[in-house]
């Protein structure tokens, strides 16, 4: 992980966004962290940097763990028997 000063950033901004493949660059103002630079390999590093940042995917998260804590959630065997019977199983097998 790299840190370097805004000012740096700016003025050599293409460098850094190549650097960040190599791993995250914590940008920093006045020698406080501010904003982090962290290079999208694929569109899944997207999705899931984005669901992240999400606060209504956060919220359904909690959520569905609460339930998992109360209920002790759903054997393996129920959710295979779930997964094969679901609409969207049967259509990707036809």
């Amino acid at each position: 992980m790299k840190i370097a000063p805004l000012a740096e950033v700016k003025d050599h901004f293409s460098a850094y966004i190549d650097e960040s493949r190599e791993g995250p660059v914590v940008i920093t103002r006045n020698g406080r962290p501010v904003a982090m630079l962290i290079a999208i390999e694929d569109e899944d590093d997207l999705d899931s940097l984005l669901l992240v940042h999400n606060p209504r995917f956060l919220q359904l998260l909690e959520e569905a763990r609460q339930r998992v804590r109360v209920t002790g959630g759903v054997p393996l065997a129920e959710f295979r028997r779930r997964l094969e019977s679901s609409p969207d199983t049967e259509a990707s097998q036809a």
